[in-house]
């Protein structure tokens, strides 16, 4: 977004029509000052939506929807109700807000139909970019101590959250914190969607993934994207082209990273036969996750105070590990008996998945997302994610003689109900709907299908056909390919949308001839990062509540880049 057009826009803000009461009108004699109830809703409104640089964007924006006043009023009855009422129905306070929520429009990205690139760039070119992004890694890690991810807010919100939606998690979720964010961001979203504002919220972009490019960007640090630094710096040193000096480095950030994820993230959770079990959280007590002091505050101020270990952190964390060599005791842990407590089974899906976000796929077989902690706690309720799944699948294969899989039924079945879950949701087509990804976009999944396949692919015969006797990875890598080359390449891409064509191609065994478009789109866009590296920061995963929160940066898009390329690379070679 050129400065041009967010001048026009914010001076299109300022000076709008007001035509009927304000997110402020309605809020402020409610949530701006009182005593007694709930105290973190008024905080949370103050800081997170009254705040001096939201408040001049949207104060001139009304609905004429509120200009009746029995719906204004059981607005504030709502708002009154979710402050004072030590345990408020949650979906009777949502209720008016969800009723309001009919006209957000917001969508899903459309890249246009493009004509393919008639010349793929050279090996020097593909080197050139695999050196700058794997010397943007290094240098990031040596500057920081760390490879930093970064949080962004985009307040229009989800497209995959409507009223609906909106209702299930106020009602799905634990935490009251989280609760209050849910629905007072849900609110501002409906303000935001009428108002001019909306254009310096959710500017248009190029491609699938959203760019960060919002200002307030929140760096942190989590075992999930160590374990993913861990994997791209591997797949560099694979490439034979780092000078020892790189080679050191990256020995030595490969070891740290994974001794923040088996060590510094670690914590004992309850199994469901009553043992413990030593997990890896999705952020670690402070100071580890690096958060500046005024984040931090904030943090706390926006009811995110609690996080819990998660299966897809901890199962990203042993493949990674593994792959790098480790050697840790706590890799030992057969993690299947523990997934296998938290694994849907058909007609009992209320106790595990209670924010159903996607509950048009069948979840039957599937693993959900957060682990309950010892003191009990699950702030996010429960949630499915069909790419978690695929990481589970990835860590058991390569543990498959360490876990002992194939010698163990119980071990065995859990893995076969996961790949009928797998199987169920590419044969429907569900996989190619971002609807049904809690955590991810589609383009990912075909990625990390793809990385999954080749831990299946490195088995031996004997022990994929004991995995898959119905055939089923070669089912979804024909599925996932034709969807990556008639849906992500043949249309605009982004460099991020670009690798991850790149990796699923790569690993599931595409005519090379198809890299072209990605191939071309990563070179072409090398530099536009500027100071911040070779790519601008990307959306990797996202959480849908309370509001869209888009996780990424410039690192983690030259990692994905890295990754894409050095796989290619190594297909091209071989001829």
């Amino acid at each position: 977004m050129g400065l041009q057009t967010i001048a026009v826009a914010a001076y299109r803000s300022l000076t709008a029509r007001k035509d009927g009461p304000s997110l402020y009108d309605v809020c402020d004699p409610v949530l701006l000052n009182y005593r007694g109830g709930d105290p973190h809703l008024g905080k949370f409104y103050r800081t997170a939506l009254g705040n001096p640089a939201l408040r001049p964007l949207l104060r001139r924006t009304g609905l004429p929807a509120l200009r009746d006043d029995s719906r204004l009023q059981a607005l504030r009855a709502a708002l009154t109700r979710a402050r004072d009422d030590a345990e408020p129905d949650w979906a009777a306070v949502g209720a008016p807000i969800a009723e309001l929520m009919a006209d957000i429009d917001v969508r899903h990205p459309q890249p246009a139909p493009v004509a393919g690139p008639g010349q793929s760039p050279s090996p020097a070119e593909i080197d050139q970019v695999i050196r700058r992004c794997g010397a943007h890694l290094l240098r990031a890690f040596s500057a920081n101590g760390f490879i930093p991810t970064y949080a962004a807010f985009n307040l229009i919100g989800d497209a995959d959250m409507g009223g609906r939606e909106m209702l299930s998690a106020l009602t799905g979720l634990n935490s009251r914190g989280y609760k209050n964010s849910t629905l007072l961001f849900n609110l501002a979203r409906i303000f935001i969607a009428h108002s001019p504002a909306r254009e310096l919220i959710n500017p248009p972009w190029r491609g699938i993934a959203e760019p960060m490019w919002q200002p307030m960007q929140i760096r942190h640090r989590s075992a999930y994207y160590d374990a993913f630094f861990t994997e791209a710096l591997l797949s560099y040193l694979e490439t034979g082209m780092v000078s020892a000096a790189e080679t050191a480095t990256s020995n030595r950030a490969i070891a740290e990273m994974v001794d923040f994820c088996l060590r510094t993230s670690a914590e004992d959770v309850p199994a469901h036969d009553g043992s413990t079990v030593r997990v890896v959280t999705a952020l670690a007590p402070l100071p580890h996750p690096r958060f500046s002091k005024f984040f931090s505050q904030i943090k706390q101020d926006l009811g995110f105070g609690i996080y819990v270990p998660d299966c897809d952190t901890t199962a990203c964390s042993f493949s990674a590990a593994a792959q790098a060599g480790s050697t840790d005791p706590i890799l030992d842990q057969p993690l299947l008996d523990f997934y296998r407590g938290y694994q849907v089974r058909e007609g009992a899906n209320e106790p595990r998945v209670t924010v159903p976000l996607n509950d048009h796929i069948d979840y039957e077989g599937g693993v959900v997302t957060w682990i309950d902690n010892l003191a009990g706690e699950r702030p996010y309720g429960n949630d499915l994610d069909p790419t978690l799944n695929l990481d589970i699948l990835e860590v058991s294969f390569r543990h498959l003689a360490r876990w002992q899989i194939l010698e163990t039924p119980a071990r065995l079945e859990t893995v076969h109900r996961i790949i009928d879950f797998q199987r169920r949701l590419v044969e429907s087509g569900a996989f190619k709907n971002p609807r049904s990804h809690i955590y991810y976009l589609p383009e990912l999944y075909s990625a990390y299908f793809g990385r999954c396949h080749a831990a299946f692919m490195s088995l031996p015969p004997a022990a994929r056909h004991a995995i898959d006797p119905k055939g089923t990875f070669e089912l979804i890598r024909k599925r996932v390919l034709v969807y990556v080359e008639t849906e992500i390449i043949a249309r605009e891409m982004n460099p991020f949308d670009a690798a991850l064509a790149l990796m699923a191609l790569a690993h599931l065994g595409a005519d090379v001839a198809t890299f072209t478009p990605a191939l071309a789109c990563i070179v072409a866009q090398l530099g536009e990062g500027g100071r911040h590296g070779p790519y601008k920061a990307y959306e990797w995963n996202k959480m849908k509540t309370p509001t869209r929160i888009l996780v990424g940066g410039p690192e983690v898009t030259s990692a994905f880049v890295l990754m894409g390329l050095a796989l290619a690379r190594r297909r091209m070679m071989k001829g």
